[in-house]
């Protein structure tokens, strides 16, 4: 029998989800089928619910529902303990484990796709809020050394406070980073607005290092963000391959089989 997947979200006409999870599954021989389900913002738990009793055998959980997942999961794994937030779920009978794997899909983008070791790496992320939570673990685990600024510094000062224990990870506030004496070799944007409607981010216009990289979240969107590191000519990456690099992780988890991702990013970046 075919297994059955999806993602839950509201919106979710966008996610291009079962795209991936479908070009996944024709790679690697996978007999799955995989689909978009919209659910009432007061009905994920009832969904969820729905799909386990229809013997589904997972799903992937996006915006606004991935604080609820976390709670909704019965089995945490560490990632998504640190991000206090869940994007998979595994139904194994009555187990619902939860997982996060943004952190993870924005790692191995950084390192496999864009060959930017983050070993010893001085990494400086813009945000506090979920997004973050999610990335800085990996980070970490990778090696990087994180500097985190927020607009509200007392939020960055938490987030810090919440992974001391995990590696070196510091706050600073805008001013400190606008004095120009800091530089780092990647810069990311965790923020879900793209750093607003500003005309420029925050930050000097010489925050990157030589040879680093502005990475934004974000992706398909003219962010300001973007246009800061264009502006400056920075070598800049959007949040794309992170997208899909997250779902090969979510297919590791249930399938047991890591897809080639390469050529799933290639075909979403193909004009319409």
């Amino acid at each position: 029998m075919t297994d059955r997947y999806a993602v839950i979200g509201n919106p979710i006409a966008h996610s291009k989800s079962p795209q991936i999870h479908t070009l996944f599954a024709r790679q690697t021989g996978q007999d799955i089928r995989y689909e978009a389900i919209l659910a009432p913002l007061d009905g994920f738990a009832a969904t969820v619910e729905r799909l386990r009793n229809e013997d589904y055998k997972g799903c992937n959980v996006t915006v606004p529902f991935k604080f609820e997942a976390y709670q909704l999961a019965t089995q945490l794994s560490e990632r998504a303990q640190a991000a206090q937030a869940v994007n998979t779920l595994k139904f194994d009978g009555d187990t619902l484990l939860g997982d996060n794997t943004d952190g993870a899909g924005l790692v191995r983008d950084i390192e496999h796709n864009h060959h930017f070791s983050l070993r010893n790496c001085r990494v400086l992320l813009i945000g506090a809020g979920g997004a973050a939570y999610g990335a800085v673990l990996p980070l970490l685990t990778a090696g990087a050394n994180i500097t985190v600024a927020n607009r509200t510094h007392s939020k960055a000062l938490q987030l810090c406070q919440t992974f001391a224990g995990y590696g070196n990870i510091v706050a600073a506030t805008y001013e400190e980073l606008n004095l120009g004496i800091q530089q780092f070799d990647v810069v990311i944007n965790a923020t879900s607005s793209g750093l607003g409607d500003d005309d420029k981010p925050p930050l000097p216009e010489n925050i990157l290092a030589a040879n680093g990289l502005a990475y934004e979240m974000v992706y398909s969107r003219d962010t300001q963000f973007k246009k800061f590191a264009n502006r400056y000519h920075m070598k800049f990456a959007d949040g794309l391959g992170m997208l899909v690099e997250q779902a090969a992780e979510a297919f590791f988890i249930w399938r047991g089989v890591r897809p080639d991702t390469a050529p799933v990013i290639a075909a979403l970046r193909e004009p319409k």
